[in-house]
């Protein structure tokens, strides 16, 4: 699972795939914004066929949330 992030991470957002780890922070190590953050919440919904709400979303710190919020909605 942490593969296919990644993959969304790089293609979508263009973030450079050797700073994706598990425990990367989205904001501070990623450096995704407002708006990155929502073109990542539309890829990873429709790369994966779930539905993240905002709040959900918000929540989310590290690579590893993402992975986790991602397996739980697919399960």
């Amino acid at each position: 699972m942490l593969e296919q992030i990644k993959n969304v991470l790089v293609n979508a957002i263009h973030v450079d795939a050797d700073l994706i780890k598990p425990e990367a922070k989205l904001k501070e190590d990623l450096d995704i914004d407002s708006l990155s953050a929502v073109e990542l919440a539309l890829e990873l919904e429709t790369s994966f066929d779930i539905r993240i709400e905002d709040e959900e979303f918000l929540k989310l710190i590290t690579v590893q949330d993402v992975v986790d919020i991602v397996e739980r909605k697919k399960a």
